[in-house]
């Protein structure tokens, strides 16, 4: 059955636009969002979590050689109303906030094409990121570090906000996930060059940001990611399964 919080969410995002070079130099040669974990590729993964909690505006940024999932989407994802952006960015944040610019003042969420998790817990951490304040930006963390360059966050157990974001150590790493109210922070005019520096920026204006802890996110980047994410039984269940 599938979880309608489309009352609450309306919107999301997938950030797609990497070219996967580690994976390619582990012998895959499809883009990154056609990447398969236990025969599906990575963006059918990721729009069947969405299917999962009922959303089904969904905005897309791949990059120009990604013809391959473009293809892909134009077969399989009919029952989205899909905004496909297809543009190779400099960096991580000008994929997000390309992303960002097409959200129509609703609260949204947005993933990484490489952040993979059962659904349930995408279901989680959507149902928790609803309930927090209309101002608030939520962000998914993890005690599973499987990141070559993890991201740690330090979390206030108490009421969950983040209290810091990078360095070298923390009680969590993030995990590709963001929840982001109707009218999201803005950056500067300069922007960042890279996404990490923009989150680390909104955790040091004191803006309410939250931490919503999944068991198991794995970041898939190398065959071993892939390998190591079948093994735990990831990629088997389908979104429109039950809840």
């Amino acid at each position: 059955m599938t979880e309608v919080l489309a009352s609450a969410v309306v919107q999301g995002g997938i950030i797609a636009a990497g070219h996967g070079s580690r994976l390619r130099a582990d012998g895959y040669r499809v883009n990154k969002p056609m990447t398969p974990v236990a025969g599906r590729p990575l963006i059918d993964h990721t729009l069947d979590r969405f299917r999962a909690v009922g959303i089904r505006r969904v905005s897309i940024v791949i990059n120009d050689a990604s013809d391959d999932c473009r293809q892909w989407l134009g077969r399989h994802g009919g029952d989205f109303d899909l905004d496909l952006i297809v543009r190779t960015t400099p960096s991580s944040y000008a994929s997000f906030q390309l992303v960002v610019d097409r959200l129509a003042r609703a609260p949204a969420v947005i993933t990484t094409i490489d952040a993979m998790m059962p659904v349930s817990d995408f279901r989680v951490f959507v149902r928790t990121a609803a309930a927090f304040g209309n101002d608030a930006v939520a962000l998914g963390l993890t005690d599973h570090v499987n990141d070559e360059n993890p991201l740690w966050a330090t979390l206030n157990a108490a009421d969950g906000r983040i209290l810091q974001l990078g360095g070298k150590d923390g009680s969590h790493v993030t995990a590709g996930l963001y929840w982001l109210p109707a009218e999201p922070p803005e950056g500067p005019p300069t922007g960042f060059a890279r996404l990490r520096d923009y989150l680390g920026w909104l955790v040091a204006g004191r803006l309410p940001v939250y931490g919503i802890v999944l068991p198991r996110v794995f970041d898939i980047d190398r065959a071993r990611d892939i390998a190591a994410a079948e093994l735990a039984g990831l990629g088997r269940e389908r979104g429109n399964a039950g809840a």
